[in-house]
């Protein structure tokens, strides 16, 4: 009899199987086995597994008065994936309705349910490494049952009764039911692995295209960024087509429908409409559901993601098939995934587009700040030596054309370290003509520093503060030193003056953006183009002692060479 009973109740192990199937499509599996539910999903879990327990006690063989059952894998998977209170919710749920049937084991089949739903549980809550392995599942199963066993004999009875009972229903239910509860978590554990590889494939696919479409994306959505990317994407994934659009019009149509999906056209889609006025994704299983205008187009359903900017929408991208019924989870997962970081990328772009023209302003704003009391000053300087030294006029005449056809420029790209300094040799030599012997320079320059690709316009307004704020309050003026020298990886320059040095107070303020008082415009404007370009760590470094000088570094990264400076000697000048 016992061997009839476990082979009846392992034919009826299909119904575990397909429980465990249903659970495993479920959106929650995966807060299920990261144990992350919410009590909307602990309710569901409970009622569902409590559903399985009362299926599990109509499906039993019955036997002496009593029943041969299932119910335990319900109430035991309840507990190994909800934690003690659904499995005890769920035991609660099976055990009522088992004690309503009735029974000389009614109350003992019922009180044993809620245990074995506990005792899931307390399984779950004390393995903390992840989802139950089957093996850990089965000796639950096996405790379980035991335990049923022992209750059965423990109260129900009259007590013969109750031992024959067991010694028939005992073994077939420990062994099977124990390997129904140890299949289901392997059906819901495969199930979820197979989703997270199915994932993995998805983002390792979506992150490759992304990385072969960055640099053309990173300059914004047009035509052809649009045009590469679609290609890409064609290329990659089985498709029929792909298009990207904006908010106006068709920007890439790659593949079948090219013929009536033109770039330059509005929109041929109702799809493509929708997902741009709703922000959501929309997916099209049909022909008609896609929308397009053209009735001998042969795109049957599509996958219609906006890109977003800013939570703003600014265009879709789509995926399209030829047959009906085809956009699977893994392609809607996938247009998703691409979409996301197509948009990230977009948001970059214009994050680095008005980075450029930040840094363009900045520039702009160094040159007008030089340009007004600088011009003044070297034309009065000029005026003065005409008669006097035509021939020296003549020479800062050129100087100062020089220093202006430098400073106008608005390319804003990195140049040698060389050029900047012949820059700022050309400004100090009509500084020096203006105050004669109250300013002292000394400038030089390691060879190897000379080809350092460094922003243009970035010494010439350290040495300006220098001179203006540093030297000129002093009577008897005093000097400046200009230092360049060349370390592995990188070029430091320094700029010192012996002059008034700045005050602690303003020194805490002077880096500050915006901050355009007494000496700060100027160095904070450099300070930013410097953290802009190469970084946080590349802000300026000022040292000043009230009364002894002030002392500015600044750090260039040495990634890219330009071509030799023919002169191997140290760059230097003095006067």
């Amino acid at each position: 009899m016992s061997w009839s009973i476990t082979l009846i109740l392992a034919y009826r192990l299909s119904m575990v199987a397909t429980a465990a199937f249903i659970l495993s499509r479920t959106p929650a599996l995966g807060r299920i086995l990261s144990r992350q539910l919410t009590p909307r999903d602990k309710l569901l879990l409970t009622i569902a597994l409590g559903g399985m327990g009362i299926i599990g006690t109509y499906a039993a063989i019955p036997i002496h008065d009593a029943l041969a059952n299932s119910r335990v894998v319900g109430v035991m998977v309840a507990g190994l994936l909800g934690g003690p209170v659904v499995g005890a919710g769920a035991g609660l749920i099976a055990g009522i309705h088992r004690y309503l049937l009735g029974g000389f084991t009614a109350f003992s089949c019922a009180l044993a349910a809620v245990l074995e739903g506990i005792l899931g549980g307390l399984v779950q809550h004390y393995y903390r490494r992840g989802p139950i392995p089957w093996f850990i599942a089965l000796v639950a199963g096996l405790a379980g049952e035991t335990l049923q066993m022992v209750i059965i004999l423990l109260t129900a009875h009259p007590f013969s009764e109750a031992w024959a009972l067991v010694k028939i229903i005992g073994l077939p239910m420990i062994i099977v039911n124990s390997i129904g509860v140890a299949i289901f978590m392997v059906i819901v554990k495969t199930a979820a692995e197979q989703r997270e590889r199915i994932a993995a494939c998805q983002a390792q696919q979506a992150l490759r295209i992304a990385t072969q479409t960055l640099s053309f994306l990173r300059h914004g959505l047009n035509r052809e960024s649009a045009e590469q990317t679609a290609r890409i994407i064609y290329n990659s994934v089985k498709l029929a087509a792909v298009a990207i659009t904006n908010d106006r019009e068709i920007l890439a149509h790659v593949g079948m429908g090219s013929d009536h999906h033109h770039p330059g056209n509005p929109f041929l889609t109702s799809a493509t409409l929708k997902a741009l006025s709703t922000g959501e994704v929309q997916v099209a299983q049909k022909r008609d559901e896609i929308g397009c205008q053209e009735k001998s187009c042969r795109l049957a359903s599509a996958v219609v993601v906006p890109l977003k900017r800013r939570e703003v929408t600014i265009g879709t991208l789509k995926l399209y098939h030829d047959r009906e019924n085809s956009i699977t989870p893994v392609e809607l997962e996938l247009a998703r995934g691409l979409a996301h970081l197509f948009s990230t990328q977009l948001e970059l772009a214009e994050v680095e587009s008005e980075a450029r023209l930040r840094a363009q302003a900045e520039l702009k704003a160094l040159q007008a700040q030089v340009h007004p009391h600088f011009l003044f000053n070297a034309l009065n300087t000029i005026v003065s030596l005409v008669r006097s030294k035509p021939e020296k006029a003549r020479e800062l005449l050129i100087k100062l054309a020089s220093f202006l056809r430098y400073s106008l420029r608005k390319d804003d790209a990195p140049i040698p370290l060389a050029e900047e300094l012949a820059h700022v040799d050309t400004y100090l030599a009509i500084e020096r003509t203006r105050y004669g012997d109250k300013l002292k320079v000394a400038l030089m320059a390691d060879p190897a520093a000379l080809n350092c690709p460094v922003p243009a316009f970035t010494l010439q307004p350290v040495v300006e503060n220098a001179i203006k704020h540093g030297l000129q309050p002093k009577r008897e003026g005093g000097s400046i030193k200009i230092l360049a020298r060349s370390y592995p990886g990188e070029v430091i320059v320094t700029i010192e003056d012996n002059g008034v040095g700045i005050s602690p107070e303003e020194l805490d303020k002077i880096l500050l953006p915006g901050y355009g008082r007494g000496h700060g415009l100027g160095l904070s404007i450099v300070n930013e183009r410097l953290k802009a370009l190469y970084g946080p760590e590349y802000a300026l470094k000022i040292i000043s002692i009230p009364g002894q000088g002030t002392k500015v570094t600044l750090r260039f990264p040495q990634e890219n060479s330009y071509q030799e400076v023919k002169d191997d000697a140290l760059y230097s000048c003095c006067g």
